[in-house]
């Protein structure tokens, strides 16, 4: 357990920004000194939602028995004595970036062997599920005082170019497609403000993303927006008032200033404006959502956005969904999935690098669980191409840019993938390694609305990863 900021640094934050600087109706973000050097300006994230299986991706075991090792054959990439999956010559010839986490686990922290709603709030906060997500399972909804996504975190602690959000969320919220949103994607305790910026987009038409935020109806002109802008900045005094304790400002209000805010800045349009990369740009990436996706979110960190996350969304196949490969595990992966994959992931390290923002940009990609080492699922009742069912015990994340030093593996699964045989890494472990890239401390203090001081993490330490 680490123990909370100071009362003496809380003080000088407190002396040295105020509490009007931080904006109306946020909780106070207050810092313990930085005492690690600060690297990473911007943060991409890839959500593998679903699960991908770790040992047909990162971890192949070409020596285990038939049952488990699967159908693809590893190959060397450009890092020595790093393999990984056949279906992944781009990424394996850009390996000296990356490092592999293979011993990332929920082996006692979760209950069960697997689900999507308390397992995303545990790998997207940095924070284990309370009971409520085993009472209310697929029904517990994100609430007002969960911890907040990483994301949101660092763009409350790192805030960037106050023309642009500090946090955004692309194509989708994971979970939407079944019905049931998973917690964890949103600001929590932070507030509205830190709320991600949704782009939407739809799986049958890859090119065309949209902010919903930026939309207006066809004859508000410039007039009345200016009129909206002043009307909002004559409220500030009631919204001081109605977010004061016992106050009772709509939080949906907060979000449309910001909304307001953003839409009048040339700077946010032109960094939203996938339009503007050129057509060999777009079809490097790939032609689908999450392809798409991946590009525009090198466009907003090049821009100054501090943290965006893709979220990735699939079409069902069978008994199927997304990396979520009940059935059909194989061909899903050879022929969907780890091409598209593969082409973007790559593409975004190279764009990154040829811009000289790689060592600036922490790309991460995690999940919220892996698959089951042994193949075919008991769900599936033996019908259809075999699949993997959920596991918490075992998977693999990856790292590249930001101050990490590539080319490297982090930890160790045992002969089957099943358990990690060396340097457990917990959910909790990878926000701290997030938040180490960016120079925040797991002390760093939040401030809730009833003033109430918490650690940014209270527990997990930073992986060292770092150059």
């Amino acid at each position: 357990m680490h123990a909370p900021a100071s009362d003496w640094c809380r003080r000088q934050v407190l002396r040295g920004l105020g509490f009007g600087a931080l904006g109306v109706g946020l909780p106070q973000v207050l810092a313990a000194p930085v005492t690690a050097p600060r690297r990473a300006k911007a943060c991409v994230m890839l959500w593998l939602f679903g699960g991908p299986s770790q040992i047909d991706t990162f971890d192949l075991k070409p020596d285990a028995p038939d049952e488990f090792r699967g159908e693809f054959k590893p190959i060397a990439t450009a890092a020595p004595g790093i393999r990984i999956c056949e279906h992944l010559p781009k990424t394996a010839r850009l390996a000296k970036h990356l490092v592999l986490v293979r011993s990332v686990t929920m082996s006692g922290r979760v209950i069960g062997n697997g689900d999507h709603h308390a397992d995303t709030y545990y790998v997207l906060t940095g924070h284990r599920p309370d009971r409520s997500f085993f009472v209310e399972g697929i029904n517990r909804k994100p609430r007002a005082d969960d911890w907040p996504f990483v994301g949101s975190a660092v763009a409350a602690l790192r805030p960037g170019d106050p023309a642009l959000p500090g946090v955004v969320q692309l194509p989708t919220r994971s979970g939407e497609a079944t019905g049931y949103i998973n917690p964890g994607q949103f600001a929590g305790l932070l507030g509205p403000t830190f709320e991600p910026v949704m782009v939407r987009g739809v799986l049958e038409k890859p090119r065309e993303l949209t902010v919903p935020d930026f939309e207006t109806a066809a004859d508000l002109g410039a007039e009345r927006l200016g009129a909206r802008g002043t009307l909002l900045t004559s409220l500030d005094r009631w919204q001081r008032a109605a977010e004061s304790p016992g106050g009772a400002l709509d939080a949906h209000d907060t979000h449309r200033r910001k909304a307001l805010a953003l839409l009048t800045s040339r700077a946010a349009k032109r960094a939203f404006d996938i339009t503007r990369e050129p057509a060999r740009v777009r079809d490097r990436y790939g032609d689908d959502i999450n392809c798409q996706s991946v590009l525009m979110a090198r466009r907003l960190v090049e821009a100054g956005v501090p943290f965006v996350c893709v979220h990735w969304i699939a079409k069902q196949v069978g008994p199927a969904f997304i990396w979520d490969t009940h059935g059909d595990n194989f061909a899903q992966l050879k022929n969907n999935l780890l091409p598209k994959f593969d082409a973007c992931y790559s593409t975004l390290l190279d764009d990154l690098d040829d811009r000289g923002l790689l060592d600036e940009t922490l790309v991460v990609v995690c999940a919220e669980m892996g698959r089951t080492p042994r193949i075919g699922d008991p769900r599936t009742g033996g019908k259809g191409p075999p699949g993997r069912d959920h596991w918490v015990h075992c998977q693999t994340a990856l790292f590249a840019g930001g101050g990490i030093r590539g080319g490297q593996v982090y930890g160790a699964s045992d002969k089957v993938a099943a358990y990690p045989a060396e340097k457990p890494v917990h959910p909790e472990d990878l926000a701290a390694t997030i938040y180490r890239a960016f120079g925040i401390p797991n002390e760093h203090a939040l401030r809730t609305r009833d003033n109430r001081p918490l650690p940014l993490l209270d527990e997990g330490n930073a992986l060292p990863l770092f150059e």
